[in-house]
């Protein structure tokens, strides 16, 4: 196991921010998964399992612990009816999404360009454009980090919600992801269900008129453009992508909030949501006073110029960062009354190192 001390974080993140790591040390099979595990419990070593890095916030004092990276990689497509995909959670998730398009099947198109590994989409149940992992997931398998045994989940007992599971609620930090198995559909047309992904189809031609093959790449290319339009998807010579995409998710809220929000702020946007009315969180912040282009005192964080739910790393630190989130996060709330949201996760305390049990 090529374990590796004083590792910088910085390279492994979106963000390009964050300390050294202990230890660090990348894992391709369930066995060194499993062995690299095994180490840190003999050592009481915390350890945090780091995928593509496009979701996290390192701090810049690092990690103590034992970050473990997954590559574990391998992927399978399974035609027929209801055709499947299983792959490894150190897949690149791009690379699934326009692998299973170019077959024509749909059920992930929206979430084209969406950077990170396989890994982390049912943790975070990733979504987009009206769509998620939840509509298509059949199954995770996982490596218990409390026995070192392997355990499948099905999709009901992941337990998803709107950027939420079992995996980041009742058991944070209890599985290691190895494998998703995804059922995609063929022959369909997809559902567009957003309208500015709608004006965008229509944009290059519309979906009436071609086969479903064609219209699931075509709304995939559509959702390329938007994305790369607002700098969401990882470009080197963007400055804008230095980040983990929308820092905020989308607050739901009940529809009786919703009515008294509306009788204060007439003509602010919304979409139903299960169990009340989801307000763009984007709308929030630039109607807090925080605009596309936004910078910190120090200049070492901002808002992308092109989207307002980016906060970008314009060469600061991750305190500078965070200090610039909270800064966000109260102006809505003392606005609005609704406290954001973080949707990366903020790996500020280590994490317990697994209880070993047999």
């Amino acid at each position: 196991m090529p374990l590796r001390e004083h590792v910088p974080l910085a390279p492994y993140t979106t963000l390009g921010l964050g300390g050294k790591a202990r230890y660090f040390v990348e894992c391709g099979t369930e066995d060194e998964v499993r062995a690299a595990l095994a180490y840190a419990a003999e050592r009481r070593l915390p350890v945090y399992v780091l995928g593509g890095g496009s979701n996290v916030v390192f701090l810049d004092s690092g990690f103590p612990g034992l970050v473990l990276r997954i590559t574990v990689g391998g992927m399978e497509l399974r035609d027929g009816p209801s055709p499947e995909v299983r792959a490894g959670a150190g897949v690149d998730w791009d690379t699934l999404v326009r692998s299973v398009v170019e077959r024509g099947w749909s059920g992930v198109e929206c979430l084209s360009g969406i950077p990170g590994t396989v890994g982390g989409t049912p943790i975070q149940n990733v979504g987009a454009y009206g769509q998620e992992i939840a509509e298509t997931l059949v199954s995770v398998v996982c490596l218990d980090r409390e026995t070192l045994e392997r355990r499948a989940f099905t999709r009901e007992e992941c337990g998803l919600a709107y950027r939420d599971s079992r995996f980041k609620r009742a058991d944070r930090g209890r599985y290691v992801v190895l494998e998703v198995t995804l059922r995609l559909a063929r022959d369909r047309t997809p559902r567009i269900r957003y309208p500015e992904l709608q004006r965008a189809v229509v944009g290059l031609g519309g979906l009436e008129t071609i086969a479903p093959t064609e219209a699931v790449r075509l709304v995939r290319e559509a959702v390329l453009t938007l994305r790369r339009s607002k700098s969401m998807v990882l470009d080197p010579a963007d400055p804008n992508t230095r980040s983990v995409g929308s820092f905020f998710t989308n607050p739901v809220i009940s529809a009786a909030a919703f009515a008294d929000l509306e009788k204060r702020w007439k003509g602010i946007p919304s979409f139903p949501a299960d169990g009340g009315v989801k307000v763009p969180a984007a709308w929030l912040v630039e109607q807090a006073g925080f605009p596309k282009g936004y910078r910190d005192e120090g200049g070492g964080a901002g808002i992308s110029t092109r989207h307002a739910l980016a906060l970008v790393n314009l060469g600061g630190t991750s305190a500078e960062l965070l200090a610039l989130a909270e800064e966000v996060r109260a102006g809505v709330e003392k606005q609005f009354g609704i406290r954001l949201a973080y949707e990366p996760e903020v790996v500020s305390l280590p994490f317990p190192p697994p209880s070993r049990s047999r």
